[in-house]
């Protein structure tokens, strides 16, 4: 299945949740081609990267779905980033800017220190992932890799100590 057609799985819905915002709902995109979505995903790393990679950081919440998919097909460790007070100690927690706000993320500390790649689901102006990265560096864990399934580049120039986000989709550009 071609990008072009695994792209018209996602709904643009206007005006949610705020007047002004275009919404990209994956979904439909999950319900109907999950397996085909992962294999994408899978396939924008090459099987030497694949190789660097000890484990997936998903990010709360529809990052897991992503992370639990690749890990799963790629017989990877999975590791979550959570909101607070979901995890318990001990854990590392980072708090950062939001447009309209500060929210924190935590991570477990309990593992040894893995190379990881980090999948969320959305790039929008970069202040979750650059947080998990954060957070991934203070649990010991090197980050060789970023993940979205989309990217709004038009709200960002996201990068990581010289990584980019490898996404499926991008708008805005």
């Amino acid at each position: 299945m071609s990008l072009a057609e695994l792209e018209t799985h996602i709904r643009s819905i206007p005006d949610f949740p705020k007047p002004g915002i275009l919404f990209r709902d994956i979904t439909p995109l999950l319900h109907d081609r999950f397996r085909d979505t992962i294999d994408e995903v899978a396939g924008l790393f090459t099987a030497e990267e694949w190789q660097a990679f000890d484990a997936i950081v998903g990010v709360e919440s529809r990052g897991f779905i992503l992370a639990s998919g690749l890990a799963y097909a790629l017989g990877k460790g999975l590791l979550v980033v959570r909101k607070p007070g979901k995890l318990p100690p001990p854990h590392h927690t980072v708090s950062y800017s939001l447009e309209y706000g500060q929210d924190s993320l935590q991570m477990s500390s309990n593992f040894a220190p893995q190379r990881v790649l980090v999948a969320d689901d959305v790039l929008a102006t970069g202040g979750t992932l650059r947080a998990t990265c954060e957070l991934c560096e203070q649990c010991g864990h090197d980050v060789v890799g970023i993940t979205t399934l989309i990217d709004l580049a038009g709200l960002n120039d996201f990068s990581w100590k010289g990584l980019r986000t490898r996404s499926l989709f991008s708008y805005g550009d």
